[in-house]
């Protein structure tokens, strides 16, 4: 799991060109067209991505729209403070979506229980710890709470990165019937910047399955070199996984102790549970 606004892990796709203007030229072919809407999500995802400001001309890039569709838009949005204009002309995410934000997060009581006990694993291992999500075949960074050391990792809150890459995108769907898993992974899973990351999609839905049952995912060196990710799931009454909580740390002091710290993280995420009223398994002694 690993960042973007330090930038992320994932590896870049190539960009398309802005699509050019053909009002006034006859359609060689039919083609779909796409909303309003779907463009400002469109928009809304290219600069959540990027993870700074950005000229209208490099979000039109980056969604394949005519740059004059994407002004358009673009103009609508800073005008009700879903977007906003830096000193310098660029585009940014405007204040009222941090207020969305809030009111969202604070609907989420599971998420007020993980930013505890996140905070008291990364506090008790001095590492970094991540809570992370599933979100359009992607995994999420939900919340982070950053060690005290020299080491950083890539990921921040938002940033997102194929299942196949990290430890907690093989839980998040772990809980899911042999065939989908299989057909989840065959639609999403994409080679990594160290191409070590596992594509075949009835490997990785066994290797989700089997982690879901250790109750432990590990992940060294997949998407960037020199860095692992241990993670455990935490799991509803039904047995699905809601979430996941991680700790990302050096490869090589995860080699060293990763029966450490995987038991350490398999208290955290039962107490969580158990805090919950959700699935109950029984702790670890160790923690």
């Amino acid at each position: 799991m690993i960042r973007k606004s330090r930038q992320t892990a994932q590896e870049p796709e190539p960009a398309a060109e802005p699509v050019p203007d053909t009002a006034d030229q006859p359609a060689a072919a039919p083609r779909t067209r796409t909303s309003a809407i779907d463009r400002a999500v469109q928009i809304l995802d290219a600069l959540q991505e990027t993870n700074r400001p950005i000229t209208a001309y490099e979000i039109a890039r980056l969604v394949g729209a005519p740059l004059s569709t994407v002004y358009s838009i673009i103009n609508d949005l800073v005008e009700k403070n879903l977007l906003a204009r830096t000193p310098d002309g660029a585009i940014w995410l405007g204040s009222r979506l941090y207020g969305y934000g809030l009111t969202y997060a604070s609907s989420l009581d599971y998420l007020a229980v993980a930013h505890e006990e996140m905070n008291r694993l990364s506090a008790q291992v001095g590492e970094t710890v991540q809570v992370c999500g599933l979100e359009e075949g992607m995994m999420v960074v939900l919340q982070m709470a950053e060690g005290p050391g020299h080491f950083r990792v890539t990921s921040r809150v938002g940033s997102r990165v194929p299942l196949n890459w990290t430890a907690s995108g093989r839980l998040l769907v772990g809980h899911l019937p042999d065939a989908e898993r299989i057909a989840y992974f065959a639609r999403y899973a994409k080679s990594s910047p160290t191409a070590r990351a596992e594509t075949r999609p009835n490997v990785l839905a066994r290797m989700a399955r089997e982690a879901l049952d250790a109750r432990l995912s590990i992940q060294i060196g997949e998407s960037d070199a020199s860095v692992a990710c241990l993670a455990a799931p935490v799991l509803d009454q039904a047995g699905d996984c809601v979430f996941t909580i991680s700790i990302v740390m050096p490869e090589a002091k995860a080699l060293q102790s990763t029966e450490r710290f995987g038991d350490e993280l398999k208290v955290v995420a039962a107490r969580i549970e158990a805090r919950l009223g959700w699935q109950r398994r029984t702790p670890d002694p160790a923690g």
